[in-house]
């Protein structure tokens, strides 16, 4: 059974940043793609960020392009979100996910995973 744990949420002013790590256990890590959701009060669940099973490739939501990266190292089984620049309307839970069947597409829905975390939450406020 895959387990992931979020961690690196909390309080952060605007325009400031915040690193959030997701560990994984169980599973092959190098095989699974993984990636951020977040979903903010009163919304619904949204894709952030992803990162292809090879570390080959990534996608990002257009929100996010050019203020957050996201990363992987797969001797740790962890995945990292970089946030910088944030901006009130990042305010959310954010969620790490794992895909574990080696695709050879990024997915950007929800259905696209098959392991979640039980996120971490962000809130970007002055």
């Amino acid at each position: 059974q895959v387990q992931l744990v979020e961690s690196g949420g909390g309080l952060v002013q605007p325009g400031g940043s915040l690193r959030l790590s997701c560990a994984a256990s169980g599973g092959i890590f190098s095989h699974f793609a993984m990636a951020w959701f977040r979903q903010a009060p009163g919304k619904g669940r949204e894709f952030v960020a992803a990162i292809h099973w090879s570390g080959g490739s990534t996608n990002y939501a257009d929100s996010v392009v050019g203020r957050f990266t996201i990363s992987r190292d797969n001797a740790k089984n962890t995945v990292f979100l970089q946030m910088d620049s944030l901006k009130p309307e990042d305010t959310a839970v954010y969620y790490c996910a794992a895909d574990s069947y080696r695709r050879l597409r990024i997915g950007v829905k929800e259905v696209d995973y098959n392991y979640w975390g039980q996120g971490t939450p962000v809130t970007v406020s002055s």
